[in-house]
């Protein structure tokens, strides 16, 4: 595999001037080729990007919280989705989705919202979405067993509740199920709760892949690896981090957000995010990135015929602290490898590197900051969509 590296980022810490990159086992090291000042991709609150498909395409970033509850089904204080979307808007968020849980098999019936409560969740939902906020009303499924819960977005529509059945048909049931809903968007909730990574990601199909397009890398834990796992499978899905509280500080107390990449904040464009997989995860609640693929926005997919490709990153933390410091950014493709790596030191960083492969099928972005969550630890902060390469 050849690396064509070219490196634009005005912070020094290259170990010697040189940039490790790794691959299959290989560890190569490359000397910097050229200092070319790249300037940010963001325009003014705008993250500027080439859709595959549309060259002049310019998104914004939208920062929210797709898993919250409220005493609708299982939130430890008596609230309902109309304080929680107020709640939402007060604490400056640009989205939220409310999503209690809902009963589809009869074992089932505990802390589950009725389907009177589900219409006034949407009817929530209408009143606060403006040209400011985006509310979004959604439900957890448990598919019990072992299943998994999946957040369901973008249909007002409620699964038939049904005898248990089979333990095997619910899962390809149900993602048959929402696949035949237009428009509706499904996300893999927290993979090692009260699921076994939805037997790791079984029952993938072409139609399938059309209604399951989000997965939590943090809730509560980090799940980078069922994300990898479910990429290798060959699901096409975004990133998300999600607070999924149960109590009533919606936004205000938790600083982890999923972003999404949107022409403009409304409900449809939001929907087309998420459904598009154009978005990323981030336990630091104002983290902006940008990140492309020979132009491509994260969620896109290339030609298959593509071999080279050159990846345009550009990171900044607008507080502008030392404590929120990029300290590395990784390129991860197949199966978790590490293709490329870049050292760090400042809140923005700058990066473009380009390298060859004739067999990846995909490559995200993941970033390490000094402090990602509260304050506590060094560690991964943050993780992108990947561009897919068409194979």
């Amino acid at each position: 595999m050849l690396f064509i590296l070219t490196l634009t980022y005005p912070v020094p810490a290259y170990q010697g001037g040189e940039l490790a990159v790794r691959t299959l086992g290989l560890r190569l090291v490359a000397t910097v080729l050229a200092f070319v000042c790249v300037g940010p991709l963001f325009c003014g609150d705008s993250a500027s990007a080439k859709d595959k498909n549309d060259s002049d395409v310019q998104y914004n970033l939208y920062f929210g919280d797709l898993h919250t509850h409220t005493g609708y089904s299982d939130a430890y204080e008596d609230s309902t989705p109309w304080d929680a979307y107020e709640a939402a808007i007060a604490a400056g968020a640009d989205f939220m989705a409310v999503t209690d849980h809902i009963a589809i098999w009869h074992a089932y019936s505990a802390w589950a919202m009725s389907p009177e409560q589900w219409q006034d969740s949407l009817a929530a939902a209408d009143y606060y979405t403006s040209d400011s906020f985006v509310a979004m009303a959604g439900y957890e499924a448990w598919l019990l067993a072992q299943l998994g819960e999946i957040n369901v977005y973008n249909t007002r529509e409620l699964p038939t509740r049904e005898p248990l059945g089979n333990r095997m048909d619910r899962l390809p049931g149900f993602y048959d199920w929402l696949a035949g809903q237009p428009g509706a968007i499904g996300q893999f909730n927290h993979p090692l709760y009260v699921s076994d990574n939805f037997l790791n990601y079984e029952f993938y199909t072409e139609t399938r892949d059309l209604g399951m397009n989000v997965i939590e890398v943090y809730n509560d834990e980090f799940t980078e690896d069922s994300y990898i796992m479910a990429l290798d499978v060959g699901w096409h899905i975004m990133p998300s981090a999600n607070s999924d509280t149960h109590y009533s500080d919606w936004i205000a107390s938790h600083e982890m957000r999923t972003v999404l990449l949107a022409e403009s904040l409304t409900s449809e464009n939001l929907y087309a995010a998420m459904s598009g997989c154009r978005g990323y995860a981030t336990l630091d609640k104002n983290l902006r990135i940008s990140y492309t693929l020979n132009g491509a926005a994260m969620g896109s997919e290339l030609a298959a015929d593509e071999s080279i490709y050159t990846a345009s990153i550009h990171i900044e933390d607008p507080d502008g602290v030392a404590s929120d410091a990029i300290t590395l950014v990784e390129i991860v493709s197949d199966g978790g490898v590490v293709v490329a790596s870049m050292p760090g030191g400042s809140p923005v960083l700058d990066w473009e590197v380009s390298f060859e492969s004739e067999d990846s099928r995909y490559y995200y972005v993941r970033v390490t900051t000094a402090s990602p969550l509260n304050g506590e630890i060094e560690g991964v902060t943050a993780w992108t969509a990947p561009v897919w390469t068409g194979r």
